[in-house]
């Protein structure tokens, strides 16, 4: 095999964007979780003023917007190196690019999940 046309590359490079878009997933819901655990102590302490927890509200946005950051970088970065890399280096794949489509997407609905909580908490 000769080593400068090695698929194995293309395969890693596509392993490491799905890792990255793993822990993107894993910080959103890490996210989620810690935005409404304000609401969990709400409802423990039985208080009803909605307010009384921004702290966590605002640490859990800043999460959630910081993995879909993360799953964009990723897609972008795949997408450069993946520029460098010659047309018959690449795999023939019937839906090319799929996961960078995910990626992308998956990074638009944490930026919409992030706006949902901040609405959510503030009415």
């Amino acid at each position: 095999m000769d080593p400068s046309n090695d698929p194995r590359v293309y395969f890693a490079a596509e392993r490491t964007l799905l890792a990255w878009i793993r822990t993107g997933i894993t910080v959103i819901g890490l996210g989620f979780v810690v935005a409404r655990f304000g609401l969990f102590l709400q409802i423990l302490r039985h208080d009803p003023s909605p307010g009384s927890h921004p702290g966590s509200t605002l640490i859990g946005v800043g999460l959630v917007l910081m993995g879909s950051a993360a799953v964009a970088m990723a897609a972008w970065q795949h997408i450069r190196f993946c520029r460098n890399l010659r047309p018959e280096d690449r795999p023939r794949e019937p839906f090319p690019n799929w996961s960078v489509w995910f990626a992308a997407t998956l990074s638009v609905v944490g930026i919409v999940l992030a706006g949902y909580i901040l609405l959510r908490s503030a009415g």
